[in-house]
């Protein structure tokens, strides 16, 4: 599963040819989770509520690359990667 981004210890990636709804993978230490692109919302999984913000503050600002990179992941093209919260 490729990384596409890393900020504070967070760990973004998406799978090629993953299922809808279009979404993206977090792991941060033992915390996994998966977040929905179009509204950023929590599908699956557990993070910190500060971590949690970090996250959704970060894809709020890069939702079109993120939707971008959903369709390259469909279509098991390369991905780019997202610049880092900072």
């Amino acid at each position: 599963m490729p990384e596409i981004s890393r900020f504070f210890g967070v760990v973004i990636r998406m799978f090629y040819e993953d299922h809808t709804p279009a979404h993206f993978h977090v792991e941060y230490n033992e915390y996994r989770a998966k977040v929905n692109i179009e509204d950023l919302t929590l599908i699956d999984g557990k993070l910190p509520s500060r971590v949690l913000g970090f996250v959704i503050e970060w894809a709020s600002i890069h939702q079109n690359e993120l939707r971008s990179e959903w369709q390259h992941a469909l279509n098991r093209e390369k991905l780019n990667k997202i610049a880092p919260l900072e």
